[in-house]
């Protein structure tokens, strides 16, 4: 993996066709099956998502042992229906785009690319946490979480 100051990429594989990946992170009701790392929540009265160039893509991220919130407020900048789409946060103004390609045999590839990424987002453990989210859609897409 490459990181740069202020960058992040992460790739992975995915099951299943690259609309029902993309599909997942705009239905509320999906979109909290698998929205954080393990041991956290996202409670969907929390959840708006405006599937447009503009819409909202806000949530609130619940620690379980804790109850600790952390509210991700953003604005959809770019959004290509079933391929990519691109959300800036509020306040941080930190860009992350996710694109979804085709595999072989019906799976996906899944590229998160962050820029304006602050120090406390780019070490091991945010990346563990991501890919620990990750893991979560790889479980709810294969039809298990």
């Amino acid at each position: 993996m490459t990181e740069n100051l202020g960058e992040l990429t992460i790739t992975r594989e995915l099951p299943g066709a690259p609309a029902d990946a993309f599909e997942a992170y705009f239905e509320p009701e999906r979109f909290v099956r698998f929205w954080g790392p393990v041991g956290t929540h996202v409670p969907l009265e929390s959840v708006t998502i405006e599937a447009e160039e503009g819409g909202r893509y806000d949530s609130t991220m619940v620690i379980d042992a804790t109850g600790e919130e952390y509210p991700l407020k953003a604005e959809i900048a770019e959004f290509r229906a079933g391929e990519s789409f691109t959300m800036v946060e509020e306040g941080s103004g930190m860009r992350s785009t996710l694109t979804f390609s085709g595999l072989g045999e019906g799976g996906t590839r899944v590229v998160l690319h962050q820029t304006g990424v602050p120090e406390m987002f780019r070490g091991p453990e945010a990346e563990a946490g991501l890919n620990s989210s990750f893991d979560r859609l790889v479980e709810h897409l294969a039809g298990r979480g």
